[in-house]
């Protein structure tokens, strides 16, 4: 049997991949209708001449951050040490959405950040620190910039790491990525080209090696399904939660109505925050009506 090179996955595009060897990049399809490859994946492949291979085999994952609903899944990248949640100061984040990619990121033991981009833009500064001081009170790091004026500031939290940048659309995390690695663009482009289209490029998730480590940038976000996720892992990845579970009065408390409830009675206090509980709800419902689907078909 031919022995596999060893690579790792830099570009994912539907079933079609662009996997870093020791002696280059190879442009690698799988076998079958198989697609489950992301980003940051070890894998072995049998070359296949030309500057292509096939994906024959894949490494353990460390882990992997990952989107679902009741219809689709998307791998968004494995092996991460960190998380980056763009937000901006224009136009208006979702809070909801910045809970939904913490709580994937805790789900898989990813440590994450939330950088709030166009600080330049200073009017609606205030009103976007308010909405993250949430955040920020349970120890999520904020890091502020303005990726046209300069990266100094988020730097430091990138040195050696592997990291996924994600957010939803308008945040400004091209230009944020063309500001951390000006040759991101031409990349790209390349990509494109390649594939004798640019339909691709809106969906593509690319990785970029930046010294010891590297950085992987994802197309923008609207929705981030957690369909995956099972109602114990859903409540513990709100890591302020934690202190509070398993105290309730009720063994199966649901944290709705039950009388006794540790979690309920945290958020009376102000010792939970309100909003965060409502997203935990909304997360939860989602889940649960997922699941109804993917039952009855």
């Amino acid at each position: 049997m031919q022995a596999l090179t060893h690579g790792i996955v830099v570009a994912a595009f539907g079933r079609h991949f662009e996997v870093r060897t020791a002696d280059g990049i190879l442009r690698c399809h799988t076998r079958g209708k198989r697609n489950d490859y992301a980003c940051g994946d070890e894998v072995g492949i049998a070359p296949a001449g030309d500057g292509l291979g096939i994906i024959e085999a894949r490494h353990p994952r460390r882990n992997l951050l990952w989107r679902s609903d009741s219809f689709r899944q998307k791998l968004l990248a494995a092996n991460l040490s960190r998380i980056v949640v763009v937000t901006a100061t224009e136009p208006n984040f979702s809070d909801l959405l910045v809970s939904r990619c913490l709580v994937a990121a805790e789900s898989e033991n990813i440590t994450a950040l939330i950088a709030l981009n166009k600080t330049d833009l200073t009017a609606n500064l205030p009103a976007a620190r308010g909405r993250l001081a949430t955040f920020a009170a349970l120890g999520y790091p904020v890091v502020e910039l303005s990726a046209l004026l300069g990266t100094d500031s988020l730097e430091p939290w990138l040195q050696d790491e592997r990291v996924l940048l994600v957010g939803q659309s308008g945040m400004g995390k091209s230009t944020l990525i063309n500001a951390l690695m000006p040759f991101a663009a031409a990349t790209v482009g390349e990509i494109s080209t390649a594939l004798g289209s640019g339909s691709h490029t809106t969906t593509l998730t690319r990785l970029y090696p930046r010294g010891e480590g590297w950085l992987i940038d994802s197309p923008g976000l609207q929705m981030f399904g957690l369909a995956h996720l099972h109602p114990g892992a859903l409540e513990t990845a709100f890591i302020e939660f934690r202190p509070y579970l398993g105290q309730c009065r009720f063994r199966d408390c649901c944290h709705d109505a039950e009388p006794g409830c540790a979690l309920r009675g945290a958020v009376e206090t102000g010792a939970v925050s309100a909003r965060r509980f409502e997203h935990y709800h909304l997360i939860r419902e989602e889940i649960a009506a997922a699941r109804s689907i993917t039952q009855r078909r």
